[in-house]
């Protein structure tokens, strides 16, 4: 009889902790965070950053309020060992931020690591080694005795390396690296030899992680209780947990196992890491944060965040993922509509944020109102952009989309009746600027290298603005970027990129009947809402420089205040 292939793999056995207390248990303040975006989500890119996008994602980090971070693997590559001798030699770790590095339990990476940060402030020396069967046989052929001397070992080197460079702060971090796959009393008798070897009383770090997520979370709930009770009364130890999202139960994990008695929480924002990736720092935070729980890390502008993120991982942050998505304060459905409306019309300032379908206010992270209600595919704004697309070759980006719907549904609203490709195209024509917005001439444009060996483009020219001709000049990493400089300065304004889109339009049968480039920009003028601008033309830098006109023409025509309740409701039918 054939076996199903399911019978190949075995449930996770329970812990059989009958007295646990856990599940009566409540969070009622956060936890120590720590990044390990610059560690263990950066092992996980196709591209692991540079050194320039490590410095622009530790200085995020910094900004958040992370107080810990890792900023990686030192003994790992020249890359890494560069970066943070960089953040020391140029004194660029704040007072108040402790810095960790990983090594594993090698000699001879263990002495480059600790060399790694001398000269800091305050240092976490990251240890780990894998304890669970699987790897004990297969991977390395030990028994356990000879697990716990490899551990006593190495530990004592950290111990000894980092007492003879009294100038820094130090602290361990050791991890039973696959923990959650391990037996407890191995995993408890590799912390207790490393306690032992680090020296009693001493700071330490026990960091315990779902290396491979392989059990519901409830049974690691029971794990980290189980240990906790075993350091219930050494203060000077912090219990750590490290989840990652095998399951999809990584935030579900992390908040089970700080109701066991876990303390510190390592991840990476948006759950960035290695396949299914590590813990999403966002997504426990948030959920802190709509429980009345302040959870010490700023969120405020979490699509500048997310674009930030975007960058130095050179990944997409989904349109659904919790909080941050394109998508997750959007409502389709007329029911959901309709709920959200009727709350919004009773609601005081005073009043606890009670909104259907609404788990945040979108305003406390830096969004607005204005998508909140927003037609759905069956009042025109699906077609809309396909529409665009397969009749003129514009690919709108997603958030595009939803600015463009709200012009689209007023003109549908005036019009009473579908709306054809030309009607959108014209609609569209006309909120862009596409036909007046004003051309750059004389344009001249040089490239150079500055005196730190990186490039830059100056680019000048004149430009007809609000009916005078006025010359422009600007310095910037790009030509995009020199005309953004070059244009706030002749007018007067501040001008910030937020994002940027470009792409090919084909020959015959789109926009001009010949091939030309689009642009789109999304920007902010003078520190206000969030606006598009689009351009269109026949090479792309042109294009460009369309668009970044276009949106501050929009911005300075349209001037949009932050809607109120009553305005955003306004646009339901």
């Amino acid at each position: 009889m054939l076996k199903h292939p399911a019978s190949k793999y075995r449930a996770f056995p329970p812990i059989g902790l009958k007295d646990r207390t856990w599940p009566d248990a409540q969070i009622i303040q956060a936890p120590m965070w720590l990044s390990t975006d610059l560690r263990d989500g950066n092992q996980a890119l196709i591209e692991p950053m540079d050194v320039a996008r490590k410095l622009r994602m530790f200085e995020m980090l910094v900004r958040i309020g992370f107080k810990e971070i890792e900023v990686g693997f030192p003994a790992a590559s020249q890359v890494e060992w560069d970066f943070v001798r960089q953040l020391i030699e140029e004194d660029r770790i704040p007072p108040d931020v402790t810095i960790q590095v990983m090594t594993p339990a090698r000699e001879e990476l263990i002495a480059r690591t600790i060399d790694a940060v001398r000269g800091a402030r305050r240092a976490i020396v990251h240890v780990y080694n894998a304890v669970a069967p699987v790897w004990r046989k297969v991977v390395f052929g030990m028994q356990v005795p000879e697990v716990m001397a490899l551990v006593q070992q190495h530990i004592g080197l950290v111990r000894r390396l980092t007492d003879a460079r009294p100038e820094t702060e130090w602290r361990l971090q050791y991890s039973p690296e696959t923990f959650s796959l391990a037996e407890l009393e191995v995993s408890l008798q590799a912390c207790e030899t490393a306690v032992a070897a680090w020296g009693a009383g001493r700071p330490m770090i026990l960091n315990l992680p779902t290396t491979v997520e392989a059990a519901t979370p409830n049974i690691f709930a029971d794990q980290i209780e189980w240990m906790a009770r075993h350091f219930a009364e050494r203060p000077e130890i912090v219990l750590s947990v490290h989840p990652h999202n095998d399951r999809g139960t990584g935030t579900a994990a992390a908040e089970m196992a700080l109701l066991a008695g876990a303390q510190r929480i390592e991840g990476c924002l948006f759950g960035n890491g290695e396949r299914t990736g590590n813990l999403d720092i966002v997504n426990v935070a948030l959920n802190m944060y709509v429980q009345g729980i302040a959870p010490g890390l700023d969120f405020s502008d979490i699509d500048a965040i997310r674009a930030e993120v975007e960058y130095c991982n050179q990944l997409p942050v989904p349109e659904r993922h919790p909080y941050a998505g394109d998508l997750v304060y959007t409502s389709f459905s007329g029911s959901h509509q309709d709920a959200i409306k009727k709350a919004f019309a009773i609601r005081r300032p005073e009043d606890f944020w009670e909104i259907p379908y609404l788990p945040i206010d979108p305003k406390d992270l830096g969004r607005s109102y204005e998508a909140v209600i927003r037609v759905n595919s069956q009042s025109g704004k699906g077609g809309m952009a396909y529409l665009l697309e397969a009749e003129y070759g514009l690919q709108l980006p997603r958030r595009l989309q939803i600015e463009f719907s709200q012009a689209v549904q007023i003109a549908m609203d005036v019009a009473g009746k579908e709306l054809a490709a030309a009607d959108l195209w014209c609609i569209f024509r006309g909120e862009y600027g596409l036909d007046e917005t004003p051309l750059l001439q004389n344009r001249q444009l040089l490239s150079r290298t500055r005196a730190d060996g990186r490039p830059e483009m100056e680019l000048r020219g004149t430009m007809l603005w609000q009916g005078q001709t006025r010359p422009v000049h600007g310095l910037g990493n790009g030509p995009v970027d020199a005309f953004v400089n070059a244009l706030g300065a002749a007018i007067g304004r501040s001008i910030r990129v937020m994002d940027y889109h470009e792409h090919a339009i084909g020959g015959s049968g789109t926009v001009g009947g010949d091939a030309r480039a689009a642009a789109y920009v999304e920007l902010r003028v003078d520190g206000g809402p969030q606006i598009f601008g689009v351009g269109v033309e026949h090479d792309i830098l042109s294009a460009a420089i369309r668009a970044v006109t276009s949106g501050v023409m929009r911005a300075e025509r349209l001037q949009p205040a932050e809607p109120e309740h009553a305005d955003m409701l306004s646009a339901v039918v």
